[in-house]
């Protein structure tokens, strides 16, 4: 008898939370009923990032070992990071203009939402300033930024750590077994928080559909489609070219991940995956270290599907009003949400407040985002998949480029985890 695995839990969750919410559209009780099952199940993962990012960086950057040889893995990932999402908003903006989803669209049949709070957080980014921004990497006390969940501050105090440990030589063993220690319990509390997964996505995704139904779906079904259809060419094409270079098939690479992409695809979020992310990744070949190090901070500066939507939505919103951007001003979007989307990483609803602080540079109204808020938590679900995809294929790279990764064991990884998987 074929063992019932986590992935067709996780889906029959799924499927199980569009049919309630489709029978039950417009009925405030199963927010009500269902709304903290799913809130447990995102505290739940949320309780576990923090604790994984400390340990695993602290461990992999003291692993290292020299501040010359990270600022080496820094600079490479950085700019490799730079490359991919400025790939990603040129194609965004490059669909946007063949197949013109805004053009013809009639907007007395959309519901405007509320956007007012992404409004606001905009306003709070801005005043604060890029500046103002880096200065706030430096965190001046790690357990305010550690319950505030700071990732880009924890991400600054874990790296320095662990510098300064690796100083130590010999004499700071003991507290780099004590951080492997801890990270490979979290490693097993994500194991035992992932059987309530199925549960958290049920009632994640039946909240959302009740909320707003399917019929909603039809006068913005184009940019759905497009958006889908964009999304899934950058992972195959763009990201499979690139993995390809780096020994791995991006196909293979997606199979084995496919219940940490399921599972980023119901709750949206891609923090619900990233201790699993790694773990696997690790199994594969790719040194600790160089995991530790590149996927919380790609978490942060190689958002991929979140750029490729902002620069696809943002030409959208000008087709809706019928505003003909020039290709100086389509630039000039593209240069001001590169830095926007960097200087603002880890803000709630980043996509939306990203995009109420670029579409102003061009003369876009910000109005036209309240049209496309009611869908943002569809659209949202597979940019975080292309998220995790492209930071997955980031840590393979970085580990080939570092000369520390060898794709004939992990091929046949991938491979015997294929079969293991059949068997099962």
């Amino acid at each position: 008898m074929r063992k019932f695995g986590l992935v067709w839990q996780i889906f029959l969750g799924l499927i199980l939370g569009i049919a309630v919410g489709a029978i039950f559209y417009g009925n405030p009780k199963v927010a009500e009923i269902l709304d903290p099952i799913g809130a447990i199940f995102i505290h739940l993962i949320k309780m576990i990032v923090v604790p994984i990012i400390i340990s695993t960086l602290i461990v992999g950057v003291a692993g290292v070992g020299t501040g010359k040889n990270l600022s080496r893995l820094g600079g490479k990932t950085i700019l490799y990071f730079e490359v991919i999402t400025t790939i990603a908003i040129v194609i965004g903006l490059l669909v946007a203009n063949i197949f013109q989803p805004g053009a013809g669209i009639n907007m007395n049949n959309l519901a405007q939402s509320d956007i007012s709070k992404y409004v606001n957080t905009t306003e709070e980014t801005k005043s604060h300033g890029f500046a103002e921004t880096l200065v706030n990497i430096v965190p001046t006390n790690i357990v305010d930024a550690m319950a505030n969940g700071d990732n880009l501050a924890i991400i600054f105090f874990a790296v320095m750590f662990g510098l300064a440990l690796a100083k130590l030589g010999e004499r700071g063993k003991p507290v780099i077994h004590f951080f492997e220690l801890i990270a490979e319990t979290m490693f097993n509390l994500t194991n035992m928080v992932m059987k309530f997964a199925p549960f958290g996505v049920f009632a994640l995704i039946g909240v959302t559909v009740s909320k707003f139904g399917v019929a909603s779906l039809i006068p913005l079904g184009k940019l759905m489609i497009v958006v889908y259809l964009t999304m899934i060419f950058f992972m195959v094409v763009v990201l499979g070219a690139v993995s390809k270079w780096a020994g791995v098939n991006i196909f293979r690479l997606m199979a084995m991940l496919k219940e940490e992409l399921l599972l980023a695809y119901s709750t949206a979020s891609s923090e619900a995956v990233l201790p699993r992310i790694m773990e696997k990744l690790e199994k594969m070949g790719c040194p600790k270290g160089i995991v530790s190090f590149v996927i919380p901070t790609g978490y942060s500066f190689n958002l991929d599907g979140s750029t490729l939507y902002q620069a696809l939505a943002g030409i959208f919103i000008a087709q809706m009003y019928g505003i003909d951007l020039s290709i100086g001003q389509q630039i000039t979007f593209a240069l001001v949400l590169m830095l926007t989307s960097k200087g603002i990483a880890g803000v709630p609803g980043l996509s939306f407040v990203v995009l109420l602080a670029t579409l102003g540079s061009v003369g876009i109204p910000l109005e036209g985002l309240a049209f496309i808020a009611g869908i943002d938590r569809l659209l949202d679900m597979m940019r975080t998949v292309v998220n995790v995809v492209g930071n997955s294929v980031a840590a393979i790279v970085m580990s080939k480029w570092e000369g520390q990764f060898d794709k004939e064991e992990a091929n046949t990884y991938l491979k015997n985890f294929g079969r293991a998987a059949e068997n099962n």
